[in-house]
């Protein structure tokens, strides 16, 4: 698994750039907007090529927190698909491999109303016949009314969308861990890939968010830790990001980092620590 990290993207698409390169990213995630706000940024064109050439680290976007489309709220539920929408177009046009997602929250309207709500925004904001940067659906924690805690709704999504070819996952180990998927063992990882085979497709899941917890197993609460300080553990996390299915896989990190500014290069440089190890242990027999 290549391993890179969540980076500001304060100064434009370049600046971002050059502070993966730096830490000695291959994989990058950003947001094209702040995470709390609903104002578009605006980039140019030039801007926007900064990761479309040999060698540039792989690009990832991360929507809006804001962005809700399983709220019953229809003044909500309408600036989260224009959002949306805005979002994938930018990030069609700087070559991202895709835009994270997370589902939303129902907020006391149900499960199943919840899946159908987010299925009608997705069909929405995808509508646009430039839109080539698939949307990831992200596995949630499990808090409250939000959807997409279990392989079962994520998948139940995308079957509701019209155009499925552009919708895939993005699979969070701590948001796993503390929804109840276990992965401490080779065989739990073992159980879990051929779950997440059966019910996404492996070849679906586009990115992993790599992420250490601070709460207990089966919490469900979402509380990203740096690496070698939570609950997870070193050995759990390797034997996932290091099994030999996932050799091929992108994932990030989005852990708090020594100032709580977010991963630096020595985080990256434990990640693929893990990566190597887990691949020892699976390589044992």
């Amino acid at each position: 698994m290549l391993i890179g990290a969540h980076v500001s993207s304060a100064g434009g698409l370049a600046a971002a750039r050059r502070r993966a390169e730096e830490m000695g990213a291959p994989v990058v995630q950003v947001f094209l907007r702040s995470p709390r706000a609903w104002a578009e940024r605006r980039f140019a064109p030039e801007d926007l090529r900064a990761f479309d050439e040999p060698g540039a680290p792989a690009l990832f976007v991360h929507a809006s927190y804001l962005v809700n489309l399983a709220s019953p709220d229809d003044e909500l539920f309408e600036r989260s698909v224009a959002a949306l929408a805005g979002d994938l177009v930018n990030a069609s046009r700087a070559g991202a491999r895709g835009v994270v997602l997370h589902p939303g929250s129902h907020r006391g309207s149900g499960a199943e109303a919840g899946v159908a709500r987010i299925a009608a925004g997705l069909d929405r904001a995808l509508a646009d016949p430039a839109i080539t940067s698939p949307v990831l659906l992200e596995n949630t924690a499990g808090a409250g009314d939000t959807v997409g805690r279990t392989l079962e709704e994520l998948a139940a999504i995308r079957s509701a969308v019209e155009r499925d070819d552009l919708v895939g996952y993005c699979l969070d180990t701590q948001h796993l861990f503390a929804s109840g998927y276990d992965y401490s063992t080779r065989e739990a990882t073992t159980s879990l890939l051929a779950a997440v085979d059966a019910e996404l497709g492996l070849e679906r899941v586009g990115l992993f968010h790599v992420n250490e917890s601070m709460v207990a197993f089966g919490a469900n609460r979402d509380r990203h830790a740096n690496l070698g300080t939570g609950s997870i553990g070193d050995e759990a996390l390797a034997l996932l990001v290091g099994h030999p299915g996932l050799a091929s896989a992108a994932g990030v990190l989005e852990v708090p980092g020594p100032a709580k500014q977010g991963p630096v290069a020595a985080d990256v440089a434990a990640a693929r620590g893990l990566v190597e190890a887990g691949r020892a242990r699976w390589a044992e027999g």
